[in-house]
């Protein structure tokens, strides 16, 4: 397999027809293969794309060819995988986002010192400020020696964490610095309208220096927005991962560290995840209480049954088609069940038996319902996750409606409790029996998990049960 070149590129500069720019480049990138992001702007390009290097530098010549984009300069990378799940081509108000009116780097641009420059300054021991203006889990995974983090979690809160710089840093050299160089283009102008009057950005940003200049003065590694998570200063990818729960980079070591639970926690979020998980299935559980005490069908109800008219209905009387589409009914029953009000229009009016109906219409039908009765409904969520469910089962609870239940079953109360989702069970614990039983979240995880059910490799016993979570991709056991 061919090795996948990855470029990242952007340019502030005026375009229009942005439409079928985007329409072009689109087919252009499927056509090729090409995977990754586009993102088109009235300001200008900012692009992350990858795939066989061939199609990556004919996109690269057919983007220098739009006006304005000329002196686009992207920056190479190889990977052994393609890190992007799909192609997508995008028209934002802003190539970056930053919520500030008024700063156009494309025309009011803040002065850059490039790579060579930067590492020869840092060299001498030239008095500079190195101001890092990525987020804070990027900086996690490394930085320049010595680097002052700006301490936010978004681009968008860099202007708020500007106001609490010193203010003698206004009168110093001030290098700003990020992945690509886009952020310090905005960030920039914008310092120097806050009163910053020596600012300076790294062209390229970080990816360049480690391009032409290694990793000498920095430490670790840098993140990048794709799946390789990061790349060292020879920009290979990296051993780095990332926290499935709370998206922090992690170091070789982090993923060592014993609250590392694959899919679930890391060592930054650990403690977080327990407590939140605790709060998570206290909530559930006192929720699941109030839809069963009292038991929702202790005394009679009605019970409300849709219909839909079908296509060989068409131009029927009501009781006419009743009779079609429920023929062990009598027509003179229907008739008299029309006549006292138990079919109704899906807006709510009576309907009379003879009324004419259409294919599709739909209609409810009210049936008077007994008493159901009274079970055990002392059922506890032991585990929730967004892919799987696992629920305590008392003795005498059936799991689906049938025998004069519909409502005291299992599936009613969870249906109930995950509206509008419909957990789907992975296998069946009896009426009679107390035990634990698994769910899937969705139709996805359902497919995923099937297989093992199906193959007997879940391990069950009396208040057990261990099976392959869809998501670790771990044998995981729970009690209750």
């Amino acid at each position: 397999m061919p090795a996948i070149t990855n470029i990242s590129a952007y340019k502030f500069a005026p375009l229009d027809g942005l439409e079928p720019l985007r329409e072009r480049l689109l087919a252009r990138c499927v056509k090729g293969g090409l995977r990754g992001t586009i993102l088109l702007s009235t300001e200008g390009i900012n692009l992350f794309v990858a795939g066989v290097r061939v199609e990556i530098d004919g996109l690269v010549a057919e983007l220098r060819a739009v006006p304005g984009l000329a002196g686009l300069t992207p920056k190479f990378s190889e990977s052994a995988e393609q890190p992007f799940a799909r192609m997508l081509v995008k028209i934002k108000k802003e190539i970056i986002a930053f919520g500030v009116e008024g700063i156009d780097p494309a025309r009011r641009p803040s002065a850059k010192v490039d790579a060579a420059t930067l590492k020869q300054w840092l060299d001498e021991g030239r008095p500079v400020t190195l101001l890092d203006t990525r987020n804070e889990y990027e900086v996690k995974l490394g930085t320049f020696r010595g680097a002052r983090s700006v301490g936010i979690d978004t681009f968008r809160q860099f202007p708020e964490a500007v106001a609490q710089l010193p203010a003698e840093m206004k009168e110093q050299p001030v290098v700003m610095f990020c992945t690509g160089g886009i952020r310090c283009e905005k960030a920039g102008p914008f310092m120097e309208r806050a009163g910053f009057r020596q600012i300076f950005q790294l062209d390229g940003g970080i990816l360049k220096y480690f391009e032409v200049c290694g990793g000498a003065h920095y430490e670790g590694e840098c993140f990048v927005f794709d799946q390789r998570v990061g790349v060292d200063a020879a920009l290979r990818e990296s051993e780095a991962g990332q926290c499935f729960r709370c998206q922090v980079p992690l170091t070789p070591m982090d993923r060592r560290d014993v609250r590392f639970e694959e899919g679930k926690a890391c060592p930054f979020c650990h403690e977080a995840a327990g407590e939140e998980t605790a709060q998570k299935l206290a909530a559930r559980n006192a929720a699941l209480r109030r839809l069963t005490v009292p038991l929702p069908a202790g005394e009679p109800y009605e019970k409300r049954r849709p219909v839909k008219i079908p296509a060989a209905c068409d131009g029927l009387t009501m009781a006419e088609a009743l009779g079609r589409i429920f023929p062990n009914v009598l027509h003179e029953e229907w008739v008299r069940v029309c006549a006292v009000g138990c079919v109704l229009h899906e807006l709510g009016w009576a309907v009379g038996a003879g009324d004419v109906v259409r294919a599709g219409e739909r209609y409810v039908r009210v049936v008077s319902a007994d008493a159901e009765p009274v079970v055990d409904a002392d059922i506890r969520i032991v585990h929730d996750d967004e892919a799987v469910i696992v629920v305590r089962k008392p003795a005498g609870l059936p799991m689906h409606p049938g025998g004069g239940y519909e409502r005291h079953t299992l599936r009613w109360f969870l249906s109930g409790l995950y509206a509008p989702e419909s957990p789907r069970p992975m296998h069946e614990v009896a009426e009679e029996v107390r035990g634990l039983v698994v769910y899937a979240r969705t139709r996805h995880f359902a497919r995923m998990m099937e297989p093992q059910f199906a193959q007997g490799e879940v391990e069950m016993s009396a208040g057990r049960i261990a099976f392959t979570h869809p998501l670790t991709g771990r044998r995981e056991r729970y009690e209750g």
